[in-house]
């Protein structure tokens, strides 16, 4: 019977953090990076010493597949990504790959084989903190954005994703769409609830709806010391009004959330009244009918504010439910194993969101320690993260059995 390894798991969770290290424990790997680049080749390599076929997309997504009894039959697969915000953490997606990795370990090492392929998937771009959207790799997967809209797709230095792609040697040529017959995420709860109940395993049954907005703000730049009050035309104050409007509509569309994430103002120095501001936004609600009232309110205050301020909604992610059946594979596993778990649906957005458009989908969640995430201090323990890993095994054993049996 094939397992998983605890201690190697997490030898392999510390030793991949050296790739973009920064801070203390945190991690700085953006999309397309450098970085990014070094833990692709480490990710690819191991794979292939493990018998798999690693082959990449267009847009840089990787897809390791282990043999299966029936090569003839879609792919199961496991995975996350690889890349980190800005200053963030050794356990945000990557978790998610490397425990399908050691996945791959514990069946090869025991000579076991799925009925099905095993697909261990790197997708590209999942933060969006370098290029945006987020989830772009899997986005182009599903089909929800074209392969030549994205490549263009600009960071604030001016190098698209393409070129990007082809600096770091990652714009493969996978000649179709690998299809999978269900995807299972490990993921890091990156959020409170599971440490807050002592529960060890978040059996996710959805992904909130995620909307995206760039707001700029048109003003007057003058002169700081000669400009009386009263005849100032300051865009940062009005983006000051807007930023507290998203907090206090979030709270009145609970659960939702918003979050200004971003702000630029222009010129930016100390002794000019701000002509221009530009805002990044994320709203973030359970519904479609929340995210349609938060948008609304989000409109209307820009337009009491700052009549003439540019509002463009870049993303819009409409909300998920995930396969009942894989969702009750993780109850049982969860069971089976003897980890207390909770229903929920997740805050953050993630790849899978995208794959479950195609192909029965689930998601397994593990506690963060005082629910941070996009932070160096993100932390799950070993025993933790070999939890999850534990569960993601068992869950792929059960979808495997439940798809033969039909």
């Amino acid at each position: 019977m094939s397992s998983i390894d605890g201690n190697r798991l997490w030898n392999d969770i510390v030793s991949t953090a050296q790739f973009g290290a920064s801070g203390t424990t945190g991690v700085t790997r953006l999309a397309l990076s450098e970085e990014d680049r070094q833990v692709r080749e480490w990710f690819a390599a191991e794979c292939g010493a493990l018998g798999c076929t690693v082959e990449v997309d267009r847009i840089g997504n990787m897809f390791a597949t282990y043999p299966g009894e029936d090569m003839g039959l879609d792919a199961i697969a496991v995975g996350s990504h690889l890349d980190t915000q800005p200053g963030g953490g050794r356990f945000d997606g990557i978790l998610g790959v490397l425990a399908g990795v050691d996945l791959v370990r514990g069946l090869r090492q025991a000579s076991v084989r799925l009925r099905r392929p095993l697909t261990v998937v790197n997708w590209t771009n999942e933060e969006g903190s370098r290029f945006s959207p987020a989830m772009m790799g899997s986005g182009v997967y599903a089909g929800v954005r074209a392969v030549e809209e994205v490549e263009a797709i600009e960071d604030k230095a001016g190098t698209t994703v393409g070129q990007a792609l082809l600096d770091i040697g990652f714009r493969g040529e996978l000649a179709r769409r690998p299809d999978f017959a269900a995807y299972v995420e490990l993921h890091i709860e990156q959020g409170p609830a599971l440490e807050a109940a002592g529960t060890e395993i978040g059996i996710v049954t959805g992904v909130q709806g995620v909307r995206w907005f760039d707001i700029t703000i048109k003003g007057t730049e003058s002169h700081a010391g000669s400009t009386p009050m009263g005849q100032r035309d300051d865009a940062l104050v009005a983006a000051g009004h807007i930023v507290i409007a998203v907090q206090d509509l979030a709270r009145r569309n609970a659960p939702g959330v918003g979050t200004v994430g971003f702000i630029r103002a222009e010129p930016n120095s100390r002794n000019v009244v701000p002509g221009a501001v530009r805002l990044e936004i994320d709203l973030r609600h359970p519904s479609e009918a929340g995210l349609v009232a938060m948008e609304k309110a989000l409109r209307d205050e820009v337009a009491h504010v700052s009549p003439a301020a540019e509002v463009s909604r870049i993303w819009n992610k409409a909300p998920v439910e995930f396969d009942p059946r894989c969702v009750d594979a993780v109850r049982r596993s969860a069971r089976a194993l003897g980890l207390s778990a909770d229903e929920m649906v997740s805050g953050g957005g993630h790849d899978a969101a995208h794959v479950a458009a195609l192909a029965p989908t689930a998601m397994i969640f593990i506690p963060s320690k005082d629910g941070l995430s996009h932070n160096e201090l993100e932390y799950s323990s070993p025993e933790e993260c070999a939890n999850g890993a534990a569960v993601l095994l068992h869950t792929v054993l059960e979808i495997d059995r439940m798809l033969a049996a039909g």
